[in-house]
């Protein structure tokens, strides 16, 4: 029988916050569903309306969580498939910093777009 392998230390926080982080994405990702999509359907969103939400602290703040556990949890989990297909050594500390620069950069770029987005920069 085939032996099951993870690159994730069931004790580590990697292994913690990839599964904390996948709970508050299911939560959120409905919310946004529900607000979006239900409660304002697709041709009703305007630029107007994205600028009303955002400048609102809760939405803000949810809309910035959102995007920093969902970078991670992507950055993490590609990172640990590759590292289950074999990525060893150099090529795996390259891998990790260049996701973890990609990540940054997302996060950076983000949050900018998000301040933007509230009208006050």
């Amino acid at each position: 029988m085939a032996e099951r392998y993870s690159s994730f230390d069931r004790r580590g926080w990697a292994w913690f916050l990839q599964r904390l982080t996948a709970a508050f994405l299911v939560i959120v990702l409905a919310f946004h569903f529900m607000l979006l999509h239900f409660v304002n359907h697709a041709y009703e969103i305007t630029f107007l309306g994205s600028q009303a939400r955002m400048s609102q602290v809760g939405y803000f703040v949810t809309m910035v969580l959102f995007l920093v556990t969902a970078t991670f949890h992507g950055v993490n989990g590609v990172f640990n498939a590759l590292v289950n297909q074999g990525l060893k050594g150099t090529q795996k500390k390259v891998v990790l910093g260049v996701l973890a620069i990609a990540g940054v950069g997302l996060v950076v770029q983000g949050i900018r777009l998000a301040l933007a987005m509230t009208g006050l920069v």
